[in-house]
């Protein structure tokens, strides 16, 4: 396989293309180079010259999510987009911002941040715009905010035919092309490459306060979670961690004028005592987990994403302690948001152990109308298990892909359904 960069992938990204090394790799899968454009137009250029020679491709933005689906069918060319990272623009008056998909969340985030604002995407494994848009990964503040695809207003980007298409605009009731944007959201890659996104922002409130309650059980922490956000308290998070079958913490964040803040934190304090929640504790900062990867310092570990209904905490977590039990896996931390319907779950144990309990959890999921998604795996689990499970949908989505990249050129099998 030869590492020769043409003349014509040289020219199309102004010479930033390099044959790719080791640490290049994704998943076992080698590519051939790796370029990074600095421009929408470069990035057209280079895909154009990809299309052309039927070059596979993935994009990658810092790497903290690249593990995340599957192994490449085929990958030959990645593009790095760290160098698509320029605010373009903050609108602070119109609670809107436009930047390059390269650009760190971390940095988007100080970039709002002097403007009293917040982009309410806060994966707990960071990473930048375009690979937080193209995982749809959220954090705590999606319960206040929306999901990913509501706070996207805009988007350019460049399909495997390196024609480049613009979807919405600034303007937050723009709704021209919004579809494409919502369509390219958690496509993981799939269907063209982010340079660009326009957000919508929110205001940071003044006063924010986080109660902290201990949960015995599977029934006190889905009472709990239910009684919290069936109220009119309005919380901008609820956050549960269990470490282990049975006890764990709920955490609440309230935020608004510092006085009512405090006021509904009291509020939500009695209501968490009254629903089966103990030693309950109001404070200014977070519990030391809130927001973190439930997978960090646990290398090698199966990183699943399980959805839920609202009603479905209780049974979820009973049918994990049961999984975990059944299967012998050595541990299943549970880390997520209840009242949205997300958790993320850490499983150590080897590879028969793990694939038995994603077996037995997607067996239980009708009791909690839900998904078992295997996010990241080490290579034995992978090679168990479907990575995406049942998916609904599956002929569109496959007439999607066909329809925006018939030469499956852009990361292809690493969706849904081989996607």
């Amino acid at each position: 396989m030869t590492t020769q960069v043409s003349d014509d992938l040289l020219r199309a990204c102004d010479g930033r293309v390099e044959p790719a090394g080791d640490a290049d790799a994704l998943l076992g899968a080698r590519p051939r180079w790796v370029a990074s454009p600095a421009s929408t137009e470069e990035a057209a250029a280079l895909m154009r010259v990809a299309a052309r020679e039927g070059l596979a491709v993935t994009a990658r933005g810092s790497g903290t999510k690249l593990r995340w689906g599957g192994r490449p069918e085929r990958l030959d060319l990645v593009v790095d987009t760290s160098r698509l990272d320029a605010l373009v623009e903050h609108a602070a008056g119109d609670l809107v911002y436009i930047a390059g998909a390269g650009r760190s969340l971390a940095q988007v985030q100080e970039d709002v941040g002097g403007a009293g604002q917040r982009l309410g995407i806060d994966p707990p494994t960071g990473g930048t715009l375009g690979g937080a848009v193209a995982t749809a990964a959220s954090g705590p503040l999606r319960l206040h905010h929306g999901a990913v695809r509501d706070l996207v207003i805009g988007m350019t980007l460049v399909r495997a035919d390196g024609v480049v298409a613009h979807s919405g605009g600034k303007v937050v009731k723009n709704v021209a092309g919004y579809d494409l944007a919502k369509l390219l959201t958690g496509s993981f890659g799939t269907l063209g490459l982010i340079t660009q996104v326009a957000l919508r922002l929110h205001p940071v409130p003044q006063g924010r306060r986080w109660v902290n309650a201990s949960v015995a059980d599977a029934a006190a922490a889905g009472s709990a979670a239910l009684a919290v956000a069936h109220s009119q308290l309005v919380p901008s998070a609820v956050e549960l961690d269990v470490p282990a079958p049975g006890a764990g913490s709920l955490a609440v964040l309230v935020e608004g004028h510092p006085d009512g803040a405090a006021e509904s934190a009291q509020r939500v304090a009695d209501l968490l005592a009254a629903s089966g929640g103990v030693d309950v504790q109001v404070g200014e900062q977070p519990p030391a987990w809130w927001g973190g990867d439930v997978a960090t310092d646990r290398a090698g570990c199966t990183l699943l994403r399980v959805t839920h209904v609202l009603t479905g905490v209780t049974p979820l977590l009973r049918a994990l302690s049961e999984a975990a039990a059944g299967s012998g896996v050595r541990a299943a931390h549970l880390r997520g948001s209840p009242a949205v319907g997300v958790e993320h779950v850490a499983v150590e144990g080897d590879a028969d152990a793990v694939a038995a309990l994603v077996q037995r959890l997607r067996v239980a999921s009708a009791g909690f109308d839900g998904q078992v998604v295997v996010l990241d795996a080490p290579d034995d689990v992978r090679a168990r298990v479907d990575l995406w499970g049942p998916v609904q949908a599956l002929a569109l989505m496959r007439a999607v892909k066909d329809r925006f990249d018939p030469g499956r050129l852009l990361s292809p099998g690493r969706f849904v359904g081989g996607i």
